[in-house]
């Protein structure tokens, strides 16, 4: 930072994230019956204050004396404070120490507990103006000190002035005062710092509205914690994503917007444009078309087990790392493949169905325990294997086919070929993933091949089982019934009508994709994904990741860390430590992964750089994407 900027910084709700009289409230009126009434009376006060609608020599006097607090109390205060500094703040503690000739604190609170917060970040304590409480002999606060001018409306403009400071002046803070250091003309730029608190009527009257310090700095190309800011990168999040995965996304400080359906190819297309994060469930298409217009996009997450909806292969042509939930929803899909094993065996989907028609069919024919039948399970992965394990538990005889070798659990028997397994098992459950070789795995011939009276269960993808098929072979009695969960077409929301000639089938199973469809499992797969692209963007892990080859590191500390993406071809790893030298740049650690297409190298280097080695690093042959962390 030059010497010709000066940063003026209000205290409450700006340094901290709360406003301290209000915790002081908390402190001192914790054994008064009236406690609520006169913490709200103290909160509503400060805010008519912070918006302009109280004079604030008015809204001083009446919060301290409703507050009724003690100088033992202050320390109290000092130690829940140290908690609550704003996140921004703390983790730019170096540009504050730094640059704390040029920093001061003008605060309409008390010095008694701002001085020991600020200094503790490099604040010079000079550097900091506050007002003063006032405290008989026995400690009790009974005022402030009313020649201070920061007791008075309009004090910080005042002492500003006093200063006589050279160079510009930008001021940083929430409330309508601050604004009026810019409105009085002693600062250039009035900054509404809205990590905290959003005050509508004061962020108007704002030069900029600043989500956090990261956007102050980043605007003013000042040394900063991270390479861009938080509030920069857009994050779309579609398909009713549960809302502990919008609160995450939100509390790492994106800017997030919420689409309850998905979108069509062209709306997703224009929506791209802009967006840096994308998270979607199984409708939502993410095409080529799409990803030519996500130029920002830096990654996607499928808030699901599959990935299929999403072009993986021009992702990592774009350097877009994908993630999904691979283990979140697990137990869900299980529960409900058991459940409609026990269904569809007793034939409760056409009982129901006559009772509701006022029909009394009590009969046990096509009524049959689960117990001692077979349990073919076509996939044995994730889902596969447990559902193994719970079926094996209730008495089935479980066996399976996978492509991959894979130990068998339990007592599980693998065969050697899929017709193996369609003729001799009772049910037939399918958990294979989306990919294009699987689809039509389960044909009219293999369909004909299963074994007569067995029953079909698909809780994986719509395509993989050929529909018309399976209603032939149903409608003939060739199987006894079905459980169907996922469809070829399937509506984008719950407005739009469903079609498929699977409906009015007898005993037959229909769902709407709730497979994963549980609080429980929402609520994993809520945080698991988030929590993979938020450590992607921050530290550059990409591990879990489906597209990417897979690095997994620590938070750098006390270093700089780049991100280069690369199509996997020889010496562009030489080419990058070249510039790096070039620049007299020490390579502090280096990681590199690659895959059959791309090459994925992390760099930490212990010094600060120019934009010239950016632009080199950038500007090598094969170069996808490069990022700079921190």
């Amino acid at each position: 930072m030059t010497a010709t900027k000066k940063f003026i910084i209000d205290f409450d709700s700006t340094f901290t994230k709360v406003e301290a009289l209000d915790i002081l409230g908390e402190i001192s009126l914790r054994d008064d019956p009236a406690k609520a009434e006169k913490l709200q009376s103290i909160k509503d006060i400060t805010d008519q204050g912070m918006e302009g609608k109280l004079t604030f020599r008015e809204s001083l006097v009446k919060r301290v004396e409703i507050l009724n607090a003690n100088k033992d109390q202050i320390s109290e205060l000092i130690s829940e404070l140290k908690k609550k500094v704003s996140d921004s703040f703390q983790r730019n503690k170096e540009f504050l120490l730094e640059n704390r000739a040029d920093i001061y604190i003008i605060s309409n609170g008390f010095k008694d507990f701002v001085s020991p917060i600020v200094t503790s970040f490099g604040i010079k304590p000079e550097n900091v103006f506050a007002n003063e409480f006032v405290y008989d002999e026995s400690g009790k606060i009974i005022g402030f000190n009313e020649d201070n001018p920061l007791s008075k409306n309009n004090g910080k403009p005042e002492t500003i002035k006093k200063l006589k400071l050279s160079g510009d002046i930008y001021v940083i803070g929430d409330g309508y005062t601050d604004y009026e250091i810019k409105a009085s003309g002693v600062a250039n730029k009035f900054y509404a710092f809205t990590e905290n608190i959003h005050r509508p009527s004061v962020s108007s009257k704002a030069d900029h509205i600043a989500p956090s310090l990261d956007e102050i700095l980043y605007v003013n190309k000042m040394n900063k914690k991270f390479s861009y800011p938080k509030s920069r990168i857009n994050v779309l999040l579609l398909e009713n994503v549960h809302p502990i995965g919008v609160e995450l996304m939100k509390a790492e400080g994106y800017n997030v917007e919420v689409i309850s359906s998905a979108l069509s190819e062209e709306e997703l297309a224009e929506k791209i444009k802009k967006v840096s994060v994308l998270g979607i469930r199984s409708k939502t298409q993410v095409t080529k078309k799409v990803l030519e217009n996500a130029d920002r996009l830096i990654s996607i997450g499928a808030f699901c087990i599959g990935t299929n909806q999403i072009d993986l292969e021009t992702c990592q042509e774009k350097g877009i790392a994908v993630f999904n939930a691979p283990f979140s929803n697990t137990r869900s899909v299980v529960e409900l493949a058991i459940a409609e094993i026990i269904f569809l065996m007793r034939g409760m989907i056409d009982k129901t169905t006559n009772m509701h028609e006022g029909k009394w069919n009590k009969s046990a024919n096509g009524s049959f325990e689960i117990r001692g039948k077979k349990l073919g399970i076509i996939g044995y992965g994730n889902i596969g294997s447990q559902l193994s394990v719970l079926a094996e538990n209730m008495g089935l005889n479980v066996y399976y086919y996978d492509l991959v070798e894979r130990l068998a659990l339990g007592n599980a028997t693998k065969v050697d070929s899929l017709d193996e397994l369609l003729e001799s098992c009772d049910v037939i459950s399918l958990h294979v993933d989306g990919r294009k070789d699987n689809e039509l795995l389960l044909d009219q011939e293999k369909i004909a091949k299963m074994k007569k009276g067995a029953y079909l269960i698909n809780l994986s993808r719509g395509h993989v089982v050929d529909v018309a098929a399976l209603r032939d072979a149903l409608n003939s009695g060739h199987l006894s019934g079905a459980g169907i969960d996922v469809f070829p077409k399937e509506p984008k929301n719950n407005t739009e009508p469903f079609e498929s000639a699977l409906k009015g089938l007898p005993n037959t199973i229909l769902t709407p994709h709730i497979g994963g469809s549980t609080l429980e499992a929402q609520q994993n797969i809520a945080r698991f994904v988030p929590g993979k692209i938020i450590e992607y963007i921050n530290t550059g892990n990409t591990y879990n990741s489906v597209n990417f080859p897979n690095i997994q590191l620590p938070f750098l500390h006390d270093a700089h860390r780049l991100i280069h993406i690369h199509l996997n071809e020889p010496g562009i790893m030489a080419k990058i430590n070249n510039v790096l030298a070039d620049f007299d740049i020490n390579i502090v650690g280096q990681y590199l992964k690659t895959n059959e297409k791309i090459g994925y190298v992390i760099t930490d280097i212990d010094k600060a750089y120019s934009s010239k080695v950016i632009d080199e690093l950038k500007a090598i042959q094969g170069t996808i994407r490069f990022r700079v962390l921190y």
